[in-house]
């Protein structure tokens, strides 16, 4: 596996790699983890070579988010890459990314408001400024993103059909089903910063929600339905829920019966210091 650091020499890399076939990108900020190479193994399935790359983007972090303890830990990663046989690492520094002088943002309406868009203002322009990015240096022919974090893989094919980055009626965006833990907690980089004892109480966000989605495919209103199920996050340990919303999958409006049309059920709680999401959609389950 190469691992580069350099615009230039990415550039040569791609060139010499993309002779073989496709080229699927992984983007990710590190700290990997079974869902990260989820995607990676989804990736090669797919193409004839898998690009991963890892940048702590500082755009897309607040100004009172945790940017400065984001995990860090590339030898870790570069060796987990290495033993899925992807062909490239792309590893830029903040300067190569953000060069002095750096002055544009790309701003994507409508899907990007509300839930973390509200939580969490300017995080997505910030996404998506980077993604293009990313998308400009490697070129790849398909890209892979996680159904855990859906609302930024709206996002990004929101604004990658806007500015043709992706040839018309191709599916290039993929999304991979969220990797969870045993206990159904969704795999995350921000699960090591939870303590034995809130690693523990964590499982019950994806109990209630599932206790939720089984209350509303049975015709229960949705707002009694998230009462419930905010009911249980706060006597499980969580210290408070920035949101619990259903929502169309597709254009992330709010539902108000999802038992007539197509729904997912979207969560953000609160537990210790960790800010944990989570999403389902609201279909036909047994009883939790």
């Amino acid at each position: 596996m190469q691992t580069i650091t350099r615009l230039d020499p990415l550039r040569s890399a791609l060139e010499t790699l993309r002779c073989d076939g496709p080229i699927a990108l992984v983007p990710t900020m590190g700290a990997l983890h079974e869902g990260h190479l989820t995607l990676v193994r989804e990736a090669k399935a797919r193409a004839a070579h898998v690009v991963v790359s890892i940048f702590v983007n500082p755009r897309q972090f607040g100004a009172n988010e945790d940017l400065d303890a984001y995990p860090r830990q590339l030898a870790r990663d570069q060796a987990l890459l290495e033993a899925e046989c992807v062909s490239l690492l792309w590893a830029p520094e903040p300067a190569a990314m953000y060069p002095e002088g750096y002055a544009t943002n790309i701003s994507v309406s409508g899907v990007s408001e509300g839930l973390c868009g509200a939580a969490r203002p300017g995080h997505f322009d910030g996404v998506a400024t980077v993604v293009c990015k990313l998308f400009n240096q490697v070129q790849p022919d398909l890209a892979l993103f996680g159904e855990k974090d859906w609302q930024q893989l709206a996002v990004i094919r929101r604004m990658a059909r806007d500015l043709d980055l992706t040839r018309p009626h191709v599916d290039a965006i993929l999304g991979v089903p969220t990797k969870r833990e045993a206990d159904g907690l969704a795999m995350s980089s921000r699960n090591a910063y939870l303590s034995a004892e809130q690693r523990a109480q964590a499982a019950s966000l994806p109990q209630a929600m599932q206790a939720a989605i089984w209350a509303l495919t049975r015709g229960e209103p949705v707002a009694s339905a998230l009462r419930e199920l905010e009911e249980i996050l706060l006597a499980g340990g969580f210290s408070s829920i920035d949101y619990a919303e259903v929502r169309d999958p597709d254009s992330l409006t709010p539902v108000n019966d999802p038992t007539s049309q197509p729904a997912r059920l979207f969560v953000a709680a609160r537990i210790g210091g960790t800010r944990l999401i989570d999403n389902q959609p609201v279909t036909q389950i047994s009883k939790p």
